[in-house]
């Protein structure tokens, strides 16, 4: 047993964000998400990141600055918190024992394990690892979130060329899937500017994963085998706790739609807004609940209902999927064939935590490019960098197949097997060493 595994985690901890996994930081997924056909308001961000900076967390903020970074993150970079998070108890004495040592071989061990517990899990079940480059000339068009600079700089003299590190290997991977590997994995290094808090760090690692010949159904049911494996490997069984009670990890996970949680836990009929601000609005006011201010958008209204009523209570006792997004936050998924009001897109959480992001991928390369050229348009008007689109990605796409794919915040889930209290506590050098936090 950890020497820390002892302490309860309260979901106190956890710092609020959200896109990119998926799902940063604590290692999360950031995929894109844009406004439906007719969708008031500006589009959210991608998966990216149940990641560490990929992940999730209440937080004291102001309201609005709370919902902006929850909805910067769950829709896709799922890990997306914009600053340092503040001192909380127990910080100092943290980092006196990073400073000092404690536990450090312990984490080095146990990152090391579950590493290995990931490859046997995937390799048996027939994936093959990849890995694909961290330097990209097109880093992902999520409005939240924003890439480290890296140019390239010609050793003989000449302009350099603009390059930055990815967010997010999804697009080289996807591309892979277009030339025929039908099951692929890659433990990344990832990188998301800005992002520290106790969930967040602004390098972090993702498990990244695609199979072909599925959809988010079938890379459900893999990602809760693989948890409740990691979990067995780590702990010797499927038992953790979390926020001051067990959480049992053995499959099947419960699963809720995103529709029925918001009717169950604050009377809101979701599929009855169909994306319209107006109409969430009118809801809200009906129930008495914050309708926010004139002008927030539908991302802003669905955020403050689902961080007050909706998150607190998912993944207690058993982790949870939340399934069937609104299509306006669809990221980098397919719609429902069946109702196209929603989208084939998921979110884990675990304790209080969110881990993961995970779609029925969009294989519409026109559909995929209307998306990012609306994202590209709303990062202008943020005052944000407008990244190239990147054109090998969109061309690969209608040789893609049919698949399902999940970012997964490593990091994260170290923290829920080993009982962190902070993703500080599982890595060796944390981003507030070069930042002198």
């Amino acid at each position: 047993m950890f020497p820390w595994a002892v302490r309860s985690r309260s979901t106190s901890a956890r710092i609020r964000p959200r896109r990119s996994a998926a799902p940063g930081g604590a290692g999360g997924p950031a995929r894109a998400a844009v406004p439906g056909p007719g969708a008031a308001g500006a589009p959210a961000s991608a998966r990216g990141g149940a990641a560490g900076g990929g992940g999730a967390g209440a937080c004291a903020q102001p309201g609005a600055a709370r919902v902006a970074a929850r909805r910067a993150e769950a829709n896709g970079a799922r890990l997306t918190r914009r600053h340092v998070s503040p001192r909380r108890p127990g910080d100092a004495k943290r980092r006196r024992d990073y400073a000092t040592g404690v536990n450090r071989r312990e984490v080095a061990r146990a990152r090391a394990r579950l590493q290995a517990a990931i490859r046997a899990f995937l390799g048996a079940r027939g994936f093959e690892e990849v890995e694909t480059p961290c330097l990209v000339a097109a880093p992902g068009m999520e409005p939240h979130i924003d890439a480290f600079h890296a140019p390239f700089v010609p050793e003989g003299g000449g302009a350099p060329r603009p390059l930055w590190l990815h967010s997010s290997p999804e697009y080289a991977m996807k591309r892979l899937l277009a030339e025929g590997f039908p099951r692929i994995f890659q433990l990344a290094r990832v990188f998301r500017n800005g992002e520290v808090s106790a969930t967040h760090n602004p390098e972090f690692t993702m498990l990244e994963l695609y199979r072909a010949g599925t959809d988010y159904d079938g890379i459900m049911r893999d990602l809760e085998e693989l948890v409740a494996h990691c979990a067995r490997e780590l702990t010797g069984g499927t038992r953790v706790r979390a926020g001051g009670r067990d959480l049992e990890l053995a499959a099947p996970f419960e699963r809720l739609t995103v529709a029925g949680a918001f009717l169950a836990s604050a009377g809101v009929d979701l599929g009855a807004c169909d994306g319209d601000a107006t109409k969430l609005r009118a809801a809200l006011l009906a129930r008495g609940l914050d309708a926010g201010r004139s002008g927030d958008g539908f991302d802003d209204l669905f955020f403050r209902v689902f961080l007050d009523r909706v998150e607190p209570s998912l993944g207690q006792g058993r982790p949870a999927y939340l399934v069937d997004w609104p299509a306006r936050m669809a990221a980098l998924s397919r719609l429902k064939a069946s109702d196209r009001r929603f989208a084939e897109r998921f979110e884990l959480y675990a304790g209080g935590l969110e881990l993961a992001n995970g779609f029925s991928e969009l294989t519409d390369a026109g559909e995929q490019r209307r998306r990012l050229e609306e994202e590209r348009a709303h990062r202008i008007h943020l005052g944000r960098p407008a990244y190239p689109l990147d054109e090998r990605f969109l061309s690969a796409l209608p040789r893609m197949p049919d698949a399902g794919g999940v970012a997964l915040g490593l990091d994260r889930l170290l923290m829920l097997l080993v009982g962190a209290l902070s993703i500080e506590e599982v890595l060796l050098f944390p981003a507030r060493e070069l930042l002198g936090g």
